[in-house]
């Protein structure tokens, strides 16, 4: 039987081929649209897909920030590891277009909350104002950053306060929550393409042993 699958030695592939295959084979990715403030409490907001929660206790999310080609950094990391505090929205349908404009290599200084026309809400537990529009939004403090030799920095983050919409709980005393309400995207691969998460199945988790 002939080898149905193409092989490739990510140690030795270009940073660009690897980055081009890994986005367009590890589908789909929550994107995490992250408000930041900078030490003069200028509102940034910007979106990445290299983006997770990896731990429910204690209640972490990481996300990975690859180096700006066009400046010295890119402006979210650089505010949060000044002030120690971040806001990840999540973005539904009727937002992709607005979140896909705070991504432009706008020059430092850029209101992309204003420029996308969008509006922001207090938060709870940190300075930085959260996406008012966003179904979901998770207040953040820094835990810590991790470079590992490469161009990118993997940040984690403590999640501390959420706002989630009332309407998307099937029943919100239960923590039932209805995620086709949420009309969550996701990214796929790396040229501009994105995913509904609307069309849900369900595959109950089997018990062993299996009957």
């Amino acid at each position: 039987m002939s080898d149905r699958f193409s092989h490739f030695d990510l140690e030795t592939m270009t940073r660009g081929d690897s980055y081009k295959l890994l986005a367009s084979t590890i589908l789909p990715r929550p994107i995490a649209w992250i408000t930041t403030q900078d030490q003069h409490g200028a509102v940034n907001a910007a979106p990445f897909s290299f983006f997770n929660i990896v731990s429910s206790d204690p209640p972490l999310v990481a996300v990975s920030f690859s180096a700006a080609p066009d400046r010295e950094g890119k402006d979210t990391l650089a505010n949060i590891q000044t002030t120690g505090e971040f806001v990840v929205n999540l973005v539904p349908e009727e937002l992709g277009e607005a979140m896909n404009l705070t991504a432009v290599n706008a020059p430092r200084g850029v209101d992309e909350v204003a420029l996308a026309e969008l509006t922001t809400a207090p938060s709870t537990k940190v300075k930085v104002p959260r996406i008012a529009e966003s179904p979901v939004s998770i207040e953040c403090t820094l835990l810590q950053t991790m470079n590992f030799g490469g161009k990118s920095t993997l940040l984690l983050g403590t999640m501390v306060e959420a706002h989630v919409w009332t309407e998307a709980f099937e029943d919100v005393e239960r923590l039932y929550v209805d995620p086709a309400k949420l009309r969550l995207i996701g990214r796929m691969h790396g040229a501009g393409g994105y995913v509904r998460t609307r069309e849900i199945f369900q595959l109950d988790r089997k018990l062993w042993p299996l009957g």
